[in-house]
């Protein structure tokens, strides 16, 4: 049976002597195969496995874990899971975010809470803030996500892809129904179930007009009973 505790410690003293940081040495775990550059600090709770590299100058942790991944330079990845997956230059990742398998996230970008992309390519400057989820998707540089966007991408049967173009604005509630394709510049109105191409430069909004029923509040109270 594999000694652990004497491997990972062997690791650690490894990468402290090549210039990597850590704030708490025995709660960080990093398999042999992990190569890690200098400056980048990882905080307790992070597990490194496989063929995972990190480069210089990042911040991982706390708790997070990172199975054959590449991280480039000044990355931040705040309690996540990535797994199989390119993280670019100057990313910001997490809290609570899961990057599944074939993911290439682009420089500088933003991925935030409760965000899943899955087989997708980001380009560089996209945001994701929050209540995400994109799967086999190719999206384009500086777009930016509202929170609950969802890319409907399984039919039952068969996976579908969707591509976003560049400075695209994504509103919040937004469904993509692929395959569809989304013009640079497009604007996505927030609540739309987008089913159909959109053009460059186009606003597209689907959703059903507001009512107003005055009184109605306080018809049905008095129905009911309440005051």
């Amino acid at each position: 049976m594999k000694d652990y505790t004497a491997a990972f410690s062997a690791k650690r003293e490894q990468l402290l002597a090549a210039g990597v940081e850590m704030m708490d040495p025995s709660s960080v775990y990093v398999e042999d195969t992990v190569t890690v550059g200098a400056g980048t600090l990882l905080l307790p709770g992070t597990i490194l496995r496989g063929n995972t590299t990190v480069g210089p100058n990042c911040q991982i942790g706390p708790n997070v874990m990172l199975t054959d991944c590449t991280v480039e330079e000044g990355c931040t990845i705040n309690a996540s899971q990535c797994e199989e997956s390119v993280i670019r230059k100057g990313c910001q990742i997490g809290p609570y975010t899961h990057i599944r398998p074939h993911c290439d996230v682009g420089e500088g970008s933003k991925i935030g809470a409760f965000v899943q992309l899955k087989n997708c390519n980001l380009g560089k400057g996209t945001k994701m803030a929050h209540l995400t989820y994109v799967g086999d998707s190719d999206v384009g540089e500086n777009c930016n996500f509202g929170c609950g966007t969802v890319t409907c991408n399984y039919d039952g049967f068969k996976k579908f892809r969707t591509t976003i173009g560049n400075h695209v604005f994504v509103g919040c509630n937004t469904n993509f129904v692929p395959p569809v394709t989304i013009g640079d510049g497009a604007y996505i109105a927030a609540a739309t179930t987008v089913t159909q191409d959109v053009p460059a430069d186009a606003m597209v909004i689907g959703r059903q007009r507001q009512q107003v029923k005055e009184g109605w509040a306080a018809a049905n109270r008095e129905k009911k009973g309440k005051k």
